[in-house]
């Protein structure tokens, strides 16, 4: 079996790469890259005091469960671009890759052109970090914990489609609150939404239930990635929010809607 993954660079994002290569013969990783210091080098965020404070517990939460970085697995086959670049490439840039037999998308920008034709029409799956219909755009999870509902941490694994976020879903993949900050709780659900895929994969489940559509009815939150600024950083911080204030806001929240949902 032959893999095709969309990523970044980050060690969350490497970690799905050779996740994918342990099961696959060949995985071919095409990777936006950005800096792995956000908030201490000027690039998709902003070099900032607030962002380097807010930047340090995503780094530290994200070596927690996912290491530093690394280098993938040999079976593993990569083409670094730049972020942007993306929808310039043509077919014969990355033409082995688009021979596989799963075409996974996870944390690129957005896809456009005779891309997401090709990956609609391979039936490509993306990991959305956040739960759809009710959270989509950017940094949901971050969201959802600063609009006080960490009820709605989680991830969706639905097919790709021309719009953000808005494929037909296969399931969602939700953590269960241990001892975690809201860093750490939203980390591990990447965990989540990375071991259950894989998991599907292995087990042939993933394309056996009936996908269901999206209603832009349930929408919570449409975020943008402009919309998070040093401001809404500092006010987050400034809460200190933690794991007793997440457990007892998860205590007494009506659990959403789900599709197939696995609670890990």
């Amino acid at each position: 079996m032959k893999v095709t993954v969309f990523t970044s660079n980050q060690p969350r994002h490497l970690s799905l790469i050779n996740r994918l290569a342990e099961l696959s013969e060949t995985t071919y990783a095409i990777l936006e890259c950005t800096t792995v210091f956000p908030g201490y080098v000027q690039d998709f965020f902003k070099k900032s005091e607030t962002f380097k404070e807010y930047f340090s517990n995503v780094i530290s939460a994200e070596e927690k469960y996912f290491g530093s970085s690394t280098f993938t697995a040999k079976n593993v086959r990569s083409l670094a671009i730049k972020l942007g670049d993306l929808n310039l490439l043509k077919p014969k840039h990355i033409a082995p890759a688009l021979e596989s037999d799963i075409y996974v998308v996870f944390g690129s920008s957005f896809i456009k052109g005779w891309l997401i034709d090709f990956l609609t029409e391979n039936h490509a799956v993306n990991i959305h970090m956040g739960l759809s219909p009710y959270y989509r755009g950017s940094s949901c999870n971050f969201w959802a914990i600063f609009d006080g509902k960490p009820e709605y941490v989680g991830s969706t694994i639905h097919f790709l489609s021309r719009g953000l976020d808005s494929g037909p879903i296969i399931y969602h993949a939700v953590p269960k609150l241990d001892n975690e900050n809201p860093f750490e709780f939203t980390m591990r659900s990447v965990v989540v939404a990375q071991e259950t895929l894989t998991e599907k994969i292995v087990n042939s489940e993933l394309f056996n239930s009936a996908p269901i559509p999206q209603s832009k009815d349930l929408e919570i939150r449409y975020s943008k990635n402009y919309e998070f600024t040093d401001e809404i950083a500092a006010e987050f911080l400034s809460r200190k929010m933690d794991n007793t204030k997440l457990k007892s806001l998860l205590s007494i929240a009506k659990r959403p809607e789900l599709l197939n949902p696995v609670f890990r």
